[in-house]
């Protein structure tokens, strides 16, 4: 807790400019009370740069044209602050906004909550919660307590005689029962019981009743003092409610930044908050708003509104991405084609096609929706359709080539008929020419299902490769009959195998040459620079690290990949932008005298960068220590 603060550069609510202003009572009465407000913290919070790596007082560096230049070197004033040797004098300058800048996807938040002295009295606590309002809405921060003297002794004394109260309350029930009258009791009407007075041995209840049928439970609870055993547990299921009596104001240790004791109250307070948050898609800026209330004893006696805010604006060096449209060179062929397959059911040794069999409407149904995108494309003109049939391995294999063969005809005709429906609808649309192909015995796929299949033993697995090495595939499935998994294969692998392959054969449309060399924008660098203004640097890097450029090299600064990034941008042209990216890096690196060269390079190339490195922590660390401004006009 600090009571006065040197600032060169303040922020105040409009409200704050008078002396006193009125708050809001939580009544009907209005109190005049002085309104504490948000400033910003003193600029003493820029990085230090390594001052150890100038040696002499002065330092000398040479600009763009060559022209020699003298820096002189920063020295510590009274207060060991770092101040150019050629002081200029402070001025303070009012505003509702500061520029913070984005580091290593982090962003500190600096500002004072400051209290008027005519506030900070001894007897009253001030409940301040600061209210960060992000793109996603409203974010309430750790509140901060300033307590009075008073205040404080006010809570101790509600908890000292709220412990007074807990400590009244009996927790041995047995201190109420009257054994005087029981032990008389007990010795006229149960001497047995009476007899074990000191005897530590476990007697039953019933054993020992009296002639009278009592109990000695009994005997306990008639000379037990009700009264005052009732009166006890009320007290103890009031406890609630007493500590809400006596304790009007409990101390708050939870979600709280600060709580802190005023033992004198005649001074202005100032809480120097520091809020770090993380940066995140679209973050521009953040507002803060500070909202809190005043109370004396369990009283509000005002609240503050949240009408004015201070401003953070979010500088990153996401900024300098370039965002131009990058091209790539595309070589478009004219002919172009596509494949698909599926699983048509055939009967046993037939080729004639069920359109309602198994899962063929799916299946078939698929190829048709296939056929009709294409035909109705207006890219792409359909030249010819290759049919390829495969067969299962059952059977010889003259017979299944056959098979197969008649299959991808009948497949051809089929789907030939819906072809030259969907043309009849069409103006002008070529005859598309069908082509039907039988492939045999599909074994690569049926050796694909084997080496996959989670039913089949290791023992059945290495059985069919061995049977697999039999050349004669007539041979080769005989001896997968002999396989105790074979009646599995047959069942559940080979109706797999019966698969039909469609390719599609087209060309562009218009298109006469067989090559075309075309541009189009490149849409994976493209989305690295979308992602690099986002400020999703990881993502950003994922799609630019390929390239090795400008923007490369500011995805890798902003993660902190400080060397890697020094590397590319040494390898870029030479710009303004790309200087200034070299002095930030060799700041980080401590290099001082190659941060001022190019610091100084790129101003004279951009005068914008005279104003752009006060937004940069390491530049802003240079400017303060070698006074770099002071020549400009």
């Amino acid at each position: 807790m600090r009571f006065c603060v040197r600032c060169s550069l303040c922020l105040a609510f409009c409200a704050a400019v008078c002396a006193c202003s009125v708050v809001r009572k939580s009544g009907k009465a209005e109190k005049e009370v002085p309104l504490p407000r948000l400033a910003l913290s003193e600029e003493a919070h820029v990085p230090d740069v390594n001052a150890d790596a100038i040696v002499s007082d002065t330092l000398m560096v040479r600009d763009a044209d060559g022209k020699e230049l003298i820096i002189m070197k920063a020295v510590r004033d009274e207060d060991g602050e770092m101040v150019a040797s050629d002081a200029i004098s402070p001025s303070v300058v009012l505003a509702t906004f500061r520029n913070v800048a984005e580091r290593h996807g982090i962003i500190d938040l600096r500002f004072d909550i400051r209290v008027p002295a005519e506030l900070a009295g001894s007897r009253l606590q001030l409940r301040f919660s600061p209210v960060l309002y992000m793109p996603d809405g409203p974010e309430r921060l750790d509140g901060v307590y300033i307590t009075g003297k008073e205040y404080r002794a006010a809570q101790l004394r509600g908890y000292e005689r709220y412990e007074r109260y807990i400590g009244s309350i009996v927790s041995d029930s047995t201190v109420f029962v009257r054994y005087d009258d029981l032990e008389n009791f007990l010795k006229r009407n149960i001497p047995e019981l009476y007899a074990f007075k000191s005897d530590t041995a476990r007697i039953s209840d019933e054993r020992w009743t009296s002639a009278f049928g009592v109990s000695g439970q009994e005997a306990v609870e008639h000379y037990t003092d009700h009264f005052r055993k009732n009166r006890n547990a009320q007290k103890a299921a009031r406890k609630d409610e007493m500590f809400r009596r006596y304790v009007k104001s409990p101390i708050v240790t939870e979600a709280i930044r600060l709580d802190t004791v005023l033992v004198e109250d005649s001074g202005d307070v100032v809480y120097s908050y520091l809020q770090t948050i993380h940066t995140r898609p679209g973050l521009r800026k953040v507002d803060v708003a500070l909202e809190g209330s005043v109370y004396e004893e369990d009283r509000k006696i005002a609240e503050f509104p949240s009408d004015e805010k201070l401003t953070f604006y979010i500088s990153s060096l996401s900024g300098f991405a370039d965002t131009r449209e990058r091209y790539l060179t595309r070589i478009l062929e004219r002919r172009v084609s596509e494949n698909t397959s599926c699983y048509i059911e055939f009967d046993s040794g037939k080729a004639e096609i069920d359109e309602s069999r198994g899962n063929n409407p799916v299946e078939m149904g698929r190829i048709k929706g296939n056929l009709r995108e294409i035909l109705e494309n207006n890219h792409f003109d359909l030249d010819s359709v290759v049919i390829t049939a495969y067969a299962s391995p059952e059977g010889s294999v003259a017979l299944n080539r056959a098979l197969a063969l008649r299959r991808a005809q009948a497949a051809s005709e089929y789907f030939a008929g819906f072809t030259a429906a969907v043309c009849d609808t069409l103006c002008d649309y070529p005859e598309v020419n069908f082509i039907s192909r039988e492939g045999g015995e599909n074994w690569r796929m049926l050796t694909r299902l084997v080496e996959s299949d989670t039913l089949m033993l290791q023992s059945d697995r290495e059985a069919y490769m061995h049977a697999l090495e039999t050349g004669d595939p007539d041979a080769r499935e005989a001896g997968l009959r002999k396989l105790e998994s074979y009646p599995y294969m047959r069942s559940s692998l080979y109706p797999r195998l019966r698969v039909v392959r469609f390719d599609f054969h087209m060309h562009r449309k218009g298109m006469v040459k067989d090559t075309v060399h075309t541009t189009i924008i490149d849409s994976v660098y493209m989305a690295g620079v979308k992602a690099l203004q986002d400020r999703d640097y990881e993502l950003a890097l994922k799609y630019l690290a390929p390239y090795r450029d400008f923007n490369t090299a500011v995805a890798l600064t902003l993660l902190d990949r400080n060397r890697s990034a020094m590397q590319i941008l040494e390898t870029q042209p030479e710009s303004a932008q790309t200087e200034y990216m070299k002095a930030i890096l060799s700041a980080r690196f401590g290099e001082d005298r190659e941060a001022v060269r190019h610091y100084l390079n790129a101003c004279n190339a951009d005068r914008s960068f005279v104003f752009r490195g006060s937004l940069d922590p390491e530049i802003a660390a240079l400017v303060r220590k070698y006074n770099l401004n002071i020549y400009d006009d």
